[in-house]
């Protein structure tokens, strides 16, 4: 089924310029949400997606309230929220597998809004920015498109993506908006940082940078963040790129380097230093076993220990 917009179907479109033209009040839910305050997120029910992750979850979660992500330059975060359940999802997507990620998201929300007879599903776009590769008004289209294809209705209601998300600064296009977060309890989606971008924040960067594909990290039943089993084989030759400039590595491992946030390079550092220091992945997961971790009572994400 087509999407929907202010209970409309959407119109075929051929690009994100001719969708904004058709729908201006699309443009102008893109102006009011980008222009909201920006958010710095404290971690405590803070639960923090990486790039190719997504999480789940629904009001009656004690463990999270807050589901966010952000460092999306090209990449675009997603909301997908049933209005009747109020079963949230947020997820990372980087154009790797668009089709099978956008499917696990409408499952996600799907089979949490079970038994639920009202209701909605109600989508929010943001990402991407006007770059030189249009990497993102590829994906951009690609997210649309796939959403356009499901059985269900959704219903598009923030599209603040590409052209609508794009600055020029001192000559160079960025995006305005970097990161979002979404308060499960209400289904608000707002503009926010994280300096807390946990738990097991290098080990999950290890897991994409290795050709991770895309992958729940939430139990919403029991409140608890899980990572792996993750697979990767040792690969020593990474260690070249701990002693390349930061204009080298913006260079070659980033798909917009001349818009990636202060800290880029050093993540990519930090991540490769993980790498080398666990070169087989295995190591870290005993028995094949996932890690897992719960909120404690302070609101710190701790790794239970397993038997």
């Amino acid at each position: 089924m087509p999407l929907f917009f202010q209970n409309r179907e959407l119109d075929c479109f051929r690009s994100t310029a001719e969708l904004f033209d058709k729908y201006p009040h699309l443009q102008e839910n893109a102006k009011a949400f980008r222009s909201k305050p920006r958010v710095d997120v404290d971690q405590k029910h803070l639960l923090y997606v990486q790039q190719r992750e997504f999480a789940a979850t629904t009001p009656a979660d004690n463990c999270v309230s807050i589901l966010g992500s952000d460092d999306a330059t090209t990449c675009h975060l997603v909301v997908l929220r049933h209005t009747g359940s109020g079963a949230v999802c947020l997820s990372h997507l980087d154009g790797s597998s668009t089709r099978t990620e956008v499917q696990l998201i409408m499952k996600a929300v799907t089979s949490l809004s079970d038994g639920c007879n009202e209701g909605r599903f109600e989508l929010h776009l943001v990402g991407g920015f006007d770059d030189d590769d249009k990497r993102s008004h590829k994906l951009s289209l690609n997210i649309l498109a796939v959403f356009q294809k499901q059985k269900e209705h959704v219903h598009l209601e923030t599209c603040c993506i590409t052209e609508m998300n794009n600055v020029v600064d001192k000559g160079i296009h960025k995006p305005i908006v970097y990161g979002i977060g979404v308060n499960v309890k209400t289904g608000e989606v707002f503009p926010a940082s994280f300096p807390h971008k946990g738990p097991a924040e290098m080990l999950r960067s290890a897991r994409t940078f290795t050709g991770g594909e895309m992958t729940d990290i939430y139990d919403s039943r029991h409140g608890l963040v899980r990572v792996g089993p993750c697979q990767w084989s040792p690969d020593l030759e990474i260690a070249f790129w701990l002693s390349q400039s930061d204009a080298t590595i913006l260079k070659y491992l980033s798909t917009s380097p001349f818009a990636e946030p202060p800290h880029f390079v050093q993540h990519i550092k930090s991540t490769i230093q993980f790498l080398l220091s666990h070169p087989n992945s295995d190591s870290l997961f005993l028995g094949g076993q996932p890690h897992l971790y719960h909120r404690t009572e302070s609101g710190n994400w701790e790794r239970l220990v397993q038997s």
